[in-house]
C-alpha cells in the first residue's frame, strides 16, 4: 500500500484560503504525501510547519507542469486547486493543461474549498497500489 498523494495549488488571491484549508485539515493531510507549487507550498509550510510538503517551482515558472507530470506518472491521486475566477491569469494555458490532465487521468479534483472539503472527507490516507 502507498500513501495517498495530494497536489495543492492556489492562485495568488486564494493562497491564504489554501493555507487555512491545510491548517483546518492538518491531521488528515499529515497522513498523505503532499506536493505543492512553490509559493503555495511555502504558505502552507509557514502556517503548518508540521506538514511535509514537497515544493515544486512556482506555477508560472513550471510548477503547474511539474504537478501535471506527477499526475501523468500516476503519482498524484487528488488535485486541490483553489482557482480565482475573477483575476486575469497570464498563465491560463498552464492552468487549463493541469485541469485537463486531472480529467484525462481520472483523479479526484477540487477547484474550490467546498468541493475540497468533500473530496478530502472521502479520501483515505492509504491507497492500494
Amino acid at each position: 500500500m502507498r500513501r495517498t498523494a495530494i497536489a495543492l495549488v492556489a492562485h495568488d488571491a486564494k493562497k491564504d484560503a489554501m493555507a487555512d484549508f491545510a491548517a483546518a485539515h492538518r491531521l488528515k493531510l499529515s497522513a498523505c504525501d503532499l506536493f505543492a507549487t512553490g509559493t503555495t507550498g511555502g504558505r502552507i509550510m509557514e502556517r503548518c510547519p508540521e506538514l511535509k510538503v514537497q515544493r515544486l517551482k512556482s506555477g508560472p515558472l513550471g510548477g503547474d507542469q511539474q504537478i501535471g507530470a506527477l499526475i501523468a506518472e500516476g503519482r498524484v491521486d487528488v488535485l486541490i486547486f483553489f482557482v480565482d475566477p475573477l483575476s486575469p491569469l497570464p498563465h491560463d494555458v498552464d492552468v487549463k493543461a493541469l485541469t485537463r490532465l486531472g480529467l484525462v487521468y481520472d483523479i479526484a479534483m477540487a477547484l474550490n474549498p467546498v468541493t475540497a472539503e468533500m473530496v478530502l472527507a472521502a479520501t483515505k490516507p492509504n491507497r492500494l497500489s
